[in-house]
């Protein structure tokens, strides 16, 4: 099964996110789009090109754009902001807690330009905190889809999902995997069964799992791995199961590894079915300016610290 997974070619998440726009716009006459003056970062000009009528430019005012997202969302419209991600949590945190989470708004925080893969912005807009953020927000959906197709799949989603959701992507041409793999909101999907233990990988570092998943396989090693897209509300169900029959896990994500997608599991474990269990992630730092390829290997995110981390758990399996 790992062997069917091929790369076919490179494009970002950012273009799933302006393409899925685009179609989801075409189906439903209810979606409409903002921006912080970063059309063409968004890849949002296919939209306005088609919908301009259907758009606000608000300019560098993300607490403003939050808040007309939600009177939008009041009135019966489907919101899709669309500013970095760094932007669309950090900055404008008090704004989608008491302006959308709170009252339930059906809005789509749309964040581009997430990680370490932003690259050479460096630190101020890498941020590494976001998923973090909004995961603990009561209601809030948490997305972090991995490639182009993915990413596609999810912007269309969420406009038949009522409530806010916070949809991450990111800026870097990425290699494209999924095209023909289903994607449901609060489903993980099974990219490939294995018995010797389980990856749970999210975002970019699913297509590192998946280098490290074939090099372990040549060792004679089994993987389970697992893409959660969803990591909110995580797939408990998956999670265990799988956890159960590897009794070993590592997750694999592009976030500080307090408050992503490996504390999520690390707290489902402890609480229903404590497994051995380690965390590819940023060691609680923040990034710099560098080119991606330095950036990954500096920060641990590379296929061989995911082999690293399955090897270091095996031993206490």
């Amino acid at each position: 099964m790992l062997n069917n997974i091929t790369s076919i070619g490179k494009k970002a998440t950012r273009d799933g996110f302006g393409d899925g726009l685009y179609e989801v716009a075409k189906a439903n006459p209810q979606v409409v789009a903002l921006c912080a003056d970063l059309i063409g970062s968004l890849k949002m000009e296919k939209f306005i090109e088609a919908y301009p009528e259907r758009f606000f430019q608000v300019g560098i005012a993300e607490a403003n754009m939050m808040g007309i997202a939600a009177g939008l969302a009041t009135g019966g419209k489907i919101p899709y902001t669309g500013t970095f991600a760094n932007f669309s949590t950090g900055r404008v945190y008090d704004q989608i807690r008491q302006s959308i989470a709170y009252s339930d708004k059906n809005v789509k925080i749309c964040a581009s330009h997430a990680g370490l893969t932003l690259g050479e912005d460096g630190a101020t807009h890498q941020i590494l905190e976001d998923i973090g953020l909004m995961k603990m927000l009561p209601g809030m959906t948490v997305i972090n889809p991995c490639d182009y197709h993915q990413t596609k799949m999810a912007t269309i989603a969420i406009a038949d999902h009522h409530g806010p959701v916070y949809l991450r992507f990111g800026r870097p041409s990425w290699p494209m995997f999924t095209e023909n793999m289903p994607f449901e909101i609060g489903k993980a999907l099974m990219m490939s069964e294995g018995t010797d233990v389980t990856i749970f990988a999210t975002g970019h570092l699913v297509w590192k799992a998946v280098e490290a998943a074939k090099a372990l396989a040549a060792e004679g090693i089994s993987v389970e791995l697992i893409n959660i897209h969803t990591i909110k509300p995580l797939d408990e169900a998956a999670v265990l199961a799988s956890a159960a029959k590897t009794k070993a896990v590592v997750t694999a994500e592009e976030h500080n590894y307090m408050g992503g997608l490996g504390e999520s599991i690390a707290g489902l474990l402890a609480r229903k079915l404590p497994t051995a269990m380690e965390m590819v992630a940023v060691n609680d730092t923040f990034g710099e300016s560098g080119e991606v390829p330095q950036l990954l290997e500096k920060y641990g995110l590379e296929a061989v610290n995911i082999i690293a981390a399955v090897k270091a758990v095996l031993k206490r399996k």
